[in-house]
């Protein structure tokens, strides 16, 4: 590797960050590796992160330096994370990348299909927020690389990201990525796509184009990496170009799981405010939805931005769900109860679900290729749409346990 500067640093230091480090490399001709490591766990684990150091030295073939850490509780995949981003900064034209050779936790059970009511968004370049985030069981986490990080710091949050998505069990919440916008977030793909995410969030989608590029680059670099696991696109809507080609959007590519919006960038299109009452919105709102049920996927509502005003929450996941939405966008973990709570089925909605299935379960008995319930026929979505409302009666514990050993 050839030298392209002498000094960088990755990370963040202050008094309030919990679970990041600083790091700083400074390249010297002579001396060895020297390493100055203040660290708030020192007296447990010291000797474990100054190994680990000298371990990364060695992997990325620095033989005389000055490594200054200023530790304020990282986990090593953090530590790891930081010190390649240095270690970047120095030699942009880096090929080797440091993570352990197995993605440590297991690729999550994703389908099309999966329940998508509650999506968590976690600034990528904030590790703090990590490793407990599946705690609060959202159905989904989204590792965040683009308004959530600033532009400097782009590089430090994909190494970052990647490595939570090999090292930090999410407990069966589905894993996230939004890259950046297109073309920047073709990069991050390299980053994310073969350490274990689900679904890829490609946000100001416009164009069937921007589709079909970010999936021959997945096809690409799963030829490289060999990789077989299921990965979803989840289009971003947020422009009035976007909102016109929707419905051709949401059908560019059989790996798109669902359809969602972004009404701050949306309205800031159009020149207009956002409002508590929507009606600014309630036309793209509409247009998604319609163009999501169109293409089979799942039609997903922007966030609610107020983290503190659970009422209003709420009434806007009644709304949403009135409309045709499936799920709903969080910022803060206190909004997932609140959206699960909102989404789940009303008494009457259970009630007819069960006379479906138990119509549908003496069609099928009876070797009939017709289900009526009453003088109505029931035809195939409403049966599927049915089973999809006693799955979320089961999630949240509104049926016996008869109904959830169906």
């Amino acid at each position: 590797m050839s030298k392209e500067k002498l000094k960088s640093s990755a990370g963040q230091r202050g008094d309030k960050i919990r679970s990041d480090c600083n790091i700083e490399i400074e390249l010297t001709n002579s001396g060895g590796i020297k390493i100055d490591s203040k660290s708030k766990v020192a007296v447990m684990y010291g000797d474990s992160i100054n190994n680990m150091l000298m371990n990364l030295c060695e992997f990325f073939e620095i033989k005389n330096a000055k490594i200054l850490l200023e530790d304020y509780g990282a986990l090593p995949f953090t530590i790891a994370a930081r010190f390649e981003t240095a270690v970047r900064r120095i030699y942009p034209d880096l090929n080797k990348s440091f993570f352990s050779e197995k993605i440590k936790t297991k690729n999550q059970n994703t389908s099309k299909e999966r329940l998508r009511r509650s999506r968590l968004y976690l600034p990528g370049n904030e590790p703090k927020f990590f490793v407990n985030a599946g705690l609060h069981k959202p159905d989904g986490i989204i590792l965040d690389l683009e308004d959530s990080v600033s532009p400097s710091e782009k590089d430090a949050a994909r190494i970052l990201v990647r490595n939570a998505l090999r090292s930090v069990d999410f407990y069966g919440v589905e894993r996230m990525v939004r890259i950046n916008q297109l073309p920047l977030g073709l990069e991050d793909l390299r980053f994310v796509v073969p350490h274990g995410v689900d679904v890829i969030l490609i946000p100001k989608c416009e164009s069937t184009e921007q589709i079909k590029m970010v999936d021959d680059e997945i096809k690409m670099l799963r030829a490289e990496y060999n990789f077989n696991n299921e990965i979803y696109l989840m289009p971003i809507i947020e422009s009035a170009k976007g909102i016109m080609d929707a419905f051709e959007i949401a059908t560019a590519s059989e790996n798109i799981c669902a359809l969602t919006i972004g009404l701050e960038d949306y309205t800031a299109d159009l020149g207009t405010q956002r409002t508590d009452d929507g009606r600014e919105s309630f036309f793209a709102r509409s247009v998604i939805v319609n163009s999501a049920k169109a293409a089979g996927i799942q039609a997903i509502d922007t966030v609610f931005s107020d983290v503190n005003d659970m009422n209003g929450l709420y009434e806007s996941v009644i709304e949403a769900k009135s409309l045709g939405f499936e799920g709903k966008g969080c910022i803060h973990p206190r909004q997932i109860e609140v959206i699960h709570k909102a989404f789940a089925p009303t008494e009457k909605e259970i009630e007819k679900a069960k006379k479906i299935i138990l119509a549908f379960e003496e069609a099928e008995r009876n070797g009939l290729g017709v289900v009526s319930l009453g003088s109505k026929m029931i035809d195939a979505p409403v049966v599927k749409r049915a089973f999809n409302t006693i799955k979320l009666a089961i999630l949240n514990n509104l049926l016996d346990e008869n109904w959830k050993e169906k």
